[in-house]
């Protein structure tokens, strides 16, 4: 028995317990089928990857609490010969169980000899509103000269609240930490300063769930470093957090056999702030990202995570930061693939998502009103503001910029010749995205009263019809906001959206793209509740998903993460946690092959069953976009994301002709080339 293990035993205490100091892998294994606790698959093993004695094993298994495994029927041992990890594991009472057979035969008296194991997993069920990270589910990772200590629950091993910088002034950029020692990574960290009153200055965490960890230093487990999706959230670059519920990571981990990694970065004005003093350049809260992604690299692979096979994923803001990061410089490297959702561009609100300001625009947009409202008239008077006052300020700063160094063109270059990282991409948008992001008409307001105040003035063609519905019917209010809500997606998502794969794949900018938009959606951003709603109808009294509602911004990310299950939310016809199960398998496959389609081996030998019928219900798979230099285009079509989902074409929801009379043609970025 190792000296460690042999201390903590005679302590009679699991605390500190991991990787090292028990020698071996982790890994939680389990069928996360997104029923949370409704779940009747509950069952977990933690498996030791490490090869050893029945009775070392037992004593690993002692170490954390648990004993070794009472053989059972139990479907998700199949995935461990998926992996190559085939033969004998030692079980309880001198037995091996065979995972290689399709049965789990057992050998009652296995022959001495060192092989796997199979330790109990008795931690609860993480849910929004409850975990346990009490000392008997304890568990420590080291990277380089610094231990963390997480826990794990039943379906993998989580870490919350990890500094990634060091310290900083306000308005000064992120450093990677230098932190040494022993941090405690059980409880989230504060968020960052935003509306409200609420959050810190001191909120540079982030937060890793896992299914595997692996022994430092053991080079046989860097073949099975796990693929890593790192999150960045949205909330207009003014709010949110990494560790919001629906953000939730451990059900992409234990579903999609993949690490995650969600962060807080500055907001507001305390992240975007620029002045023309030749220092205070902005965008403190995408070079926050950076650092973040910086420290990733550097620390993952204790966690269990490959740093080769980074994919960023971002909602919203979150997706702004995810193209920004594209044609950054200095994250240059530090991805592999990308996933934008809902990234907005065009008119209105969504220009300067996608169109950069100079810091000499943003100073007068934002950073001049700041200055009055505060009597300051540079950076250091500012330093002394409290921060709350700034983030509540009715003038904000919240914009990406051409700092010259995070930034260095007026937008991301998909036309060749600019910094633009190659990797794979997914992109794609709600089907009524824009809705979230314009008011409900009062009785007697048309589209144009409507929509010029948000905008939208000198932008609308003339006449609206008949390239949008034309308002009839009995409810003009709500034939009005139809015919808004159209608009508003077609120019503020769906239109710049496509152009940016069309012109990225044309050029060779990107090896390959996908496209995707949502005709089923589970909530979302509703400033007008209840539209953003399925109806509440006999035999549907959480709403019929299957009748017309509006398809709203951030409507996909329960299913995204699988939250369902983990939020406690009503699955509405029975088809909303499977709709969630072949989301998250599609994203998850995205990250670890850079193709969303499930392969049907991984599918069965994770039992995912629900997904495999879906893919079947829908007859074929999701292709990238292919696009020739001649007058045929090959494939402009994009995956419609609803049970079951299908191919379409670009124009499934809408028309070339819509997108035309706003001039945001399919070439746009053709036209108006910035490329040097």
């Amino acid at each position: 028995m190792i000296p460690a293990l042999v201390a903590l035993l005679a302590l009679n205490s699991v605390n500190a317990v991991g990787p090292v100091s028990l020698g071996s892998d982790l890994s939680v294994l389990t069928h996360n089928d997104l029923y949370g606790n409704n779940s009747t698959r509950t069952g977990s093993v933690i498996v030791l990857d490490t090869w050893q004695s029945s009775a070392h094993a037992q004593q690993v298994c002692q170490g954390l609490g648990e004993s070794l495994w009472t053989p059972k029927t139990a479907d998700y041992l199949d995935y461990l010969p998926y992996l190559g990890k085939e033969g004998l594991y030692w079980a309880s009472n001198g037995s091996c169980v065979n995972v290689s057979s399709p049965s789990l035969d057992v050998v009652s008296n296995c022959p001495a000899g060192s092989r796997p194991a199979l330790c109990t997993n008795s931690a609860p069920i993480d849910n929004s509103t409850y975990y346990d990270n009490s000392t008997q589910y304890q568990v420590t990772v080291n990277s380089g000269n610094t231990s963390f200590t997480g826990y794990r629950d039943r379906r993998n091993f989580v870490f919350r609240g990890i500094k990634y910088a060091q310290p900083f002034e306000r308005w000064t950029y992120s450093q990677v930490s230098n932190a040494t020692g022993e941090i405690s990574a059980l409880r989230y960290g504060s968020q960052c300063v935003q509306a409200g009153q609420v959050g810190s200055e001191d909120c540079l965490f982030l937060n890793v769930w896992s299914p595997f960890l692996p022994v430092q230093g053991n080079e046989t487990a860097t073949q099975y470093l796990k693929p890593v999706m790192f999150w960045v959230h949205g909330g207009a670059f003014t709010g949110g957090t990494g560790a919001d519920p629906t953000y939730q990571g451990g059900s992409l981990t234990s579903r999609g056999d993949v690490v995650v990694v969600t962060i807080n970065y500055r907001l507001t004005t305390l992240g975007f702030l620029a002045l023309e003093d030749g220092v205070t350049n902005g965008n403190y809260g995408l070079a926050d990202q950076i650092t973040a992604l910086k420290w990733v690299h550097e620390n993952i692979k204790a966690f269990g995570g490959d740093p080769n096979r980074i994919t960023i994923f971002g909602q919203s803001a979150g997706a702004g930061s995810v193209r920004a990061l594209l044609g950054s410089p200095p994250a240059e490297g530090l991805f592999a693939a990308v996933i934008m959702e809902s990234n907005l561009a065009g008119l209105a609100y969504a220009t300067t998502y996608s169109d950069y300001y100079t810091i000499a625009q943003e100073v007068k947009v934002a950073a001049n009103p700041i200055l009055n409202a505060t009597n300051c008239t540079d950076v250091q008077c500012l330093r002394k503001v409290n921060p709350y006052l700034l983030a509540n300020l009715t003038d904000v700063a919240r914009y990406v910029v051409q700092d010259g160094t995070y930034i260095v063109t007026e937008r991301l270059n998909v036309e060749g010749g600019g910094p633009a990282a190659k990797v794979p991409v997914m992109t794609g948008f709600m089907r009524d995205d824009g809705a979230s992001f314009i008011s409900y008409p009062k009785a007697g307001v048309n589209v144009s009263s409507l929509l010029n105040p948000a905008g939208f003035q000198g932008h609308l063609p003339d006449p609206i019809y008949p390239l949008y519905p034309q308002p009839a019917g009995t409810n003009m209010s709500q034939m009005v906001y139809n015919t808004s809500a159209a608009i508003a997606t077609d120019t503020e998502f769906r239109c710049l959206d496509e152009a940016t794969a069309y012109s990225a794949i044309l050029n060779n900018v990107w090896p390959k793209a996908y496209v995707f938009t949502f005709n089923r959606t589970y909530g979302g951003y509703d400033p007008n509740p209840p539209v953003c709603s399925a109806p509440i109808e006999p035999g549907y009294p959480y709403g019929n998903p299957e009748a017309e509602y509006y398809k709203c911004h951030s409507g996909e990310l329960t299913y995204v993460f699988g939250g369902l299950g983990y939020q406690g939310l009503h699955d509405r016809d029975g088809l909303d946690i499977p709709m969630s199960q072949f989301t998250l398998d599609f994203w998850t496959a995205f990250a670890r092959t850079y193709d969303p389609n499930p392969s049907a081996a991984f599918l069965t030998a994770r039992h995912f069953t629900n997904t495999s019928r879906e893919i079947q219900l829908s007859g074929s798979t999701w292709d990238p976009i292919s696009v020739s230099t001649s007058s045929t285009f090959h494939s402009l079509s994009l995956r419609v994301f609803q049970w079951p989902s299908y191919e379409a074409p670009f124009d499934i929801f809408s028309s070339a002709e819509r997108c035309d009379a706003f001039g945001f043609t399919i070439d746009y970025y053709q036209k108006n080339s910035t490329a040097v």
